[in-house]
């Protein structure tokens, strides 16, 4: 049996820590639960962060969010900040698991999980999240894409937690988008996935653009070449088509049990042709 514990305040936690500094921590806990029970990992203790209030909630802070990393990805998908402000990561909170995955996990447990194929994680790519790392010394502040570093491996010493994740308020972005192709329609791991902003002028020419896509790379993969390269044009088929081979070259998929490289490799350019979609100016600045 191991030592499970529910420290109410980061001042506890800290306490916690210090006595079992070898402690898995966790909040949802969906992701651990169902490693610990294949025998992948076996922590001599457990550490519950869901009753520390310091580590939940969003707050409007000027011109940034904060959300605590606590905060379950159902509540982020309610909150109406999320809703009015970051589309782009409600989208991806939307197709991510199920209702009780939902229910029961956080937004920083995606992160921390370093999931190539989170659902989250291309979202807080463009919108360039900060991530707060606290520990009882003080705090530090990382960009997601520096945080992250390969397959379940992210920059978190021994004694740190993920405390929050800072957004900056997304003004000029119009378009909101995030797909992932999975091996059926809900409720599946991604095998490509794409996030992306727009800016779009009147006359139907992207001014700016973010993308970053899931699944295809150890980490999440950003393409500046891509982005460039539909910049200056008409959001069309014709230019999104130009950038293809660009996204072809930038991605570095893998071959596993839900798809080959080539078919990923395949995917993830195409799915930047479902951005042709808002070429009807269908969508307005928020």
């Amino acid at each position: 049996m191991r030592d499970v514990s529910l420290p109410r305040s980061l001042e506890e936690l800290w306490g916690l820590l210090d006595r079992e500094s070898a402690a898995a921590l966790y909040a949802g806990g969906t992701d651990l639960l169902v490693k610990l029970r294949a025998g992948l990992e076996d922590p001599p203790a457990l550490i519950c962060l869901e009753r520390v209030g310091e580590l939940k909630g969003v707050q409007d802070e000027l011109d940034e969010v904060w959300i605590g990393a606590a905060t379950t990805l159902s509540t982020l998908m309610e909150d109406p900040i999320i809703q009015r402000r970051f589309q782009v990561l409600r989208k991806g909170l939307e197709v991510l698991g199920s209702p009780p995955v939902r229910h029961m996990g956080t937004i920083g447990g995606n992160i921390v999980t370093a999931s190539p194929a989170g659902d989250t994680l291309p979202a807080l790519y463009v919108l360039g999240a900060q991530l707060e790392i606290r520990s009882k010394d003080g705090s530090r502040v990382v960009a997601i894409r520096d945080f992250i570093v390969g397959p379940g491996q992210v920059l978190l010493n021994r004694g740190e937690i993920l405390a929050g994740i800072r957004l900056r308020k997304v003004q000029s972005y119009a378009i909101h988008h995030y797909e992932k192709v999975g091996r059926r329609k809900s409720q599946a791991c991604a095998i490509a996935s794409m996030a992306a902003l727009l800016t779009v002028s009147d006359s139907g020419v992207v001014e700016a653009a973010r993308l970053a896509w899931g699944s295809v790379g150890p980490t999440v993969v950003i393409c500046r070449e891509a982005e460039a390269a539909i910049e200056g044009k008409p959001l069309s088929m014709e230019s999104l088509k130009l950038a293809i081979p660009l996204v072809e070259k930038a991605v570095s998929p893998i071959d596993d049990i839900r798809a080959d490289a080539a078919y990923r490799r395949t995917v993830a350019g195409l799915l930047l042709l479902r951005l042709s979609e808002y070429s009807a100016g269908t969508c307005s600045a928020q």
